[in-house]
C-alpha cells in the first residue's frame, strides 16, 4: 500500500520546513512519497519543499482546490493525503490512519484537530468543529485521506469553491464509502489566522457566507483569510 502525501503551499516560507519536517518523522517505515504544490508562490516555498526531498509541481492559479488537485494528478500512490503546509501530524496520527486504511472498510477520512497556540474562545471553536466533523464525518481540510480511484470517480476538490470545499468533497466522497475521523492523536496545526485576523473580521466573513447562501465561498475576496497573503 503506497500512500501519496500532498502539501499545497501558497507563501509558506516560515511554517513549510518544520512540517514537511513533521511528515517526514510521521511517515518513517511507510511506502510513501511526498508531494508539495507550490499555489503560485512569491517566495522561496518550492525550494524549501525541493531542499527538504518532496516531488514539487506548480499549480498557477491560487487556489486551495486547485493546488490539491494538481498535487494529486501527480501522485501515483493508492491513498491520498491532503496535509496543510502549517501542520504537524505525527507518527501516532499516521498509525491510526493506516489502520483504517488497511481495514477494508473506508474510503476515506480525517482527524480532529488542535491549535498549536490560540486564545480560550479560538479553542473553543476548534472543540465545538471537532464535534461537527466526529457527527456528521467531515474532514477538516488540515489533513484528509482517501482513496486515490475514489478521488478520481467524483473529480477530486471543487474549483468553483475558495473555502469549505473540504465539507463539500467530504459530502461527495461519502457517497463511495464509509469515512473515518480518527480522534485519539488530533493534528496539530498553526493557530496563526486566530492571531493575524481579528474576531470582527471572521464575524463579518461568516455573516456574508451566511446572508449570501454560500455565495460568498464563491468569491475569492470574500475568502480573504486564505488568500490574502497576511502570513
Amino acid at each position: 500500500m503506497k500512500l501519496s502525501i500532498i502539501v499545497p503551499a501558497f507563501n509558506e516560507e516560515k511554517l513549510l520546513g518544520a512540517a514537511l519536517a513533521s511528515i517526514r518523522q510521521a511517515m518513517q517505515g511507510m511506502d510513501a512519497e511526498l508531494v508539495v504544490c507550490d499555489n503560485n508562490s512569491t517566495d522561496r516555498t518550492a525550494e524549501i519543499a525541493r531542499q527538504a526531498g518532496a516531488k514539487v509541481v506548480f499549480e498557477p492559479v491560487n487556489q486551495i482546490s486547485r493546488a490539491r488537485n494538481a498535487g494529486a494528478a501527480a501522485a501515483s500512490g493508492e491513498w491520498l493525503v491532503f496535509i496543510d503546509a502549517d501542520s504537524y501530524p505525527d507518527a501516532a496520527l499516521f498509525a491510526d490512519m493506516a489502520a483504517v486504511m488497511a481495514g477494508g472498510r473506508h474510503v476515506g477520512g480525517g482527524s480532529t484537530v488542535r491549535f498549536d497556540e490560540a486564545d480560550r474562545m479560538s479553542n473553543g471553536a476548534v472543540q465545538v468543529w471537532n464535534a461537527i466533523s466526529r457527527g456528521m464525518r467531515w474532514a477538516a481540510g488540515s489533513f484528509i485521506f482517501c482513496r486515490t480511484d475514489a478521488f478520481r470517480a467524483i473529480g477530486g476538490f471543487s474549483t468553483e469553491l475558495y473555502a469549505s470545499e473540504e465539507i463539500d468533497f467530504s459530502r461527495r466522497l461519502k457517497r463511495r464509502g464509509r469515512l473515518a475521523i480518527l480522534h485519539r492523536h488530533p493534528l496539530r496545526t498553526s493557530g496563526r489566522k486566530v492571531r493575524l485576523y481579528s474576531k470582527r473580521e471572521y464575524f463579518g466573513l461568516l455573516f456574508r457566507i451566511v446572508f449570501s447562501g454560500g455565495r460568498a465561498l464563491r468569491r475569492r475576496e470574500d475568502c480573504f483569510a486564505w488568500y490574502d497573503g497576511r502570513r
